[in-house]
């Protein structure tokens, strides 16, 4: 009798026989070399990112700040502002406040910074001393480690004089903030030109994905920012008024920290507040800082059972351990721009991908009319001739 296996079992020439890759180890297999080709995929892409920071950070800041005042040029067009006009007048009021910001933010902490690292390891050694003489059980080392840790972060040129001085040396920096600048007038001015030009690669039910995919990552961008924002400025407030009726010193530039502290979800505002008890613990006394704990206590409950859900909406609809894995993944790969930046890149991604899979079919009303690939390529090629 022949053991020669049937033609249907048999593979092409030098291949295995198909059998082999049946079965559910077979379908396991193949799905495991697909997701490590995504995964080196992902691998490759980020690492080639990584090498342009300075071109990529600007570009992501500007699509960032575009999808936040885009509602405003539209009320200019609307209102019956010439396109042109309301682009210029919405980008210089832009430059001039996030200009002022970033300059103010500097200004405000870079005299005062080594002020705040002695008083606040001050604070740290005398809430460590307490904790040494309590019946609370600890770890002398570890604290210790993460003391020096802390103190060596905080007083590194990465932090101190690079952060400080211009997140890096000046050229790059000026070079980032006038690409950022150029690449961000042509978002408000030709966003829609832009974006109907990437679609050319879509057709058919994949294109009105695409544009629904488009249509909600300008909402999620700009509803994070400007929701962000409203809660950075009402804990900056609300905390910065209670340091200066307590007369904390410092307490123009940690109500600063506290505010930049508020676009990094969870830990930011948290961190900036320990650090303000700490200076009150050195300089109030442990009273003062107790009623500082408590106003900040009261400050993150009101921003996170009112603010978050008022102001940001459906906009940061992501689970909070997401947040954090985030957060830690672009804190690695970027340090505090990355960690600033992670969680609206996730949070669009959540809001794509929801879109890809069938979870968002969206209203057909909402998603705006642009002009057909094909429309938008010939068009940009009659604008160059």
């Amino acid at each position: 009798m022949s053991t020669t296996p049937s033609p249907q079992h048999r593979g092409p020439v030098g291949e295995p026989p198909q059998r082999y890759w049946s079965g559910s180890l077979g379908h396991a297999a193949q799905r495991a070399a697909q997701i490590l080709l995504v995964l080196v995929l992902a691998v490759v892409a980020i690492y080639g990112l990584l090498q342009i920071t300075l071109v990529v950070i600007p570009v992501l800041l500007a699509l960032i700040l575009a999808a936040a005042i885009a509602p405003f040029v539209n009320w200019l067009r609307r209102k019956g502002w010439p396109s042109a006009l309301a682009t210029g007048v919405s980008f210089l009021l832009l430059l001039i406040v996030f200009g002022g910001l970033i300059t103010g933010i500097v200004f405000a902490i870079r005299s005062e910074w080594s002020s705040l690292v002695d008083q606040a390891v001050d604070g740290f050694n005398k809430l460590y001393e307490f904790i040494q003489d309590s019946p609370i059980p600890h770890d002398t080392a570890a604290i210790e480690n993460a003391r020096d840790a802390a103190i060596s972060f905080a007083t590194s040129s990465a932090v101190g004089n690079g952060a400080l001085a211009g997140i890096g040396a000046a050229t790059n920096f000026i070079t980032g903030f006038i690409l950022l600048a150029v690449v961000l007038f042509y978002f408000l001015k030709d966003g829609d030109k832009i974006w109907a030009f990437v679609l050319r690669w879509f057709h058919g039910d994949r294109l009105q994905k695409a544009r629904l995919s488009g249509t909600r990552a300008m909402e999620v961008l700009g509803g994070y920012v400007r929701g962000t924002a409203i809660v950075a400025a009402v804990d900056s407030i609300c905390i910065g008024a209670a340091l200066f009726i307590l007369q904390v010193p410092l307490a123009l530039p940690l109500s600063v920290i506290v505010f930049v502290g508020s676009f990094i979800p969870l830990v930011g505002a948290t961190a900036a507040g320990v650090l303000a008890a700490l200076i009150a613990l050195v300089a109030n006394g442990p009273l003062v800082a107790l009623i500082v704990v408590i106003v900040i206590i009261a400050v993150n409950q009101l921003e996170g059972n009112f603010l978050q859900p008022v102001v940001m909406g459906r906009t940061l609809s992501i689970h909070a351990l997401v947040i954090l894995l985030a957060l830690t993944a672009g804190t690695i790969l970027a340090g505090i721009v990355g960690a600033i930046l992670s969680v609206p890149i996730a949070a669009v991604s959540w809001a794509i991908i929801k879109v890809w899979i069938g979870e968002d079919d969206g209203d057909p009303e909402e998603v705006p009319e642009l002009p057909e690939p094909e429309e938008a390529e010939s068009a940009g090629a009659a604008a160059q001739d």
